[in-house]
């Protein structure tokens, strides 16, 4: 169940998303830096030459707890062929993202926004949400929410984007 903290948050979401609406499909992804839950900052621009995906996720989103273990999935069949996934918490609290990061066993990098700042800079008004960016740092697919079995259409872009 949402409490109303997390409407909010929702809220807060769509209308910089709206504002600030510079991530779209073909344009240059807009570049971050996050600190990552266990390490050093990453910088989204130092990962040209990979394929990455950026989720987007919070750990009140029920449908992202779903997602989270596919898309770790994902990440270790891929990783290896230049594939990287971030995970961009937006969480007020780390605790609780470092905690669930680690009761789902997730290997990705995952980074902090609880200022919510990177997820204003992206087209998003729904969660979680979903960015494939292409070896030269370009937006190829937007994906709002998340719907069961989108997994397969998520691998096969990946798939096709490590082959360009």
């Amino acid at each position: 169940m949402i409490d109303r903290r997390h409407l909010i948050a929702l809220a807060v979401l769509a209308t910089a998303g709206a504002a600030n609406a510079k991530a779209a499909p073909n344009a240059q992804a807009p570049d971050f830096t996050l600190r990552q839950i266990d390490g050093p900052n990453l910088r989204l621009g130092e990962q040209r030459g990979r394929v990455v995906m950026v989720n987007f996720w919070a750990t009140w989103c029920g449908p992202c707890r779903v997602e989270l273990p596919h898309l770790a999935r994902l990440h270790d069949k891929y990783r290896g062929s230049g594939f990287l996934l971030l995970g961009v918490n937006i969480d007020e609290d780390p605790g609780a993202a470092k905690a669930l990061a680690a009761k789902l066993g997730l290997t990705f990098p995952v980074l902090l926004d609880s200022k919510k700042e990177v997820v204003g800079s992206y087209d998003l008004n729904a969660m979680p949400a979903t960015v494939l960016i292409d070896r030269d740092g370009r937006v190829r697919h937007l994906h709002r929410g998340y719907k069961e079995g989108v997994e397969a259409l998520y691998e096969q872009q990946v798939r096709a984007l490590l082959k360009e």
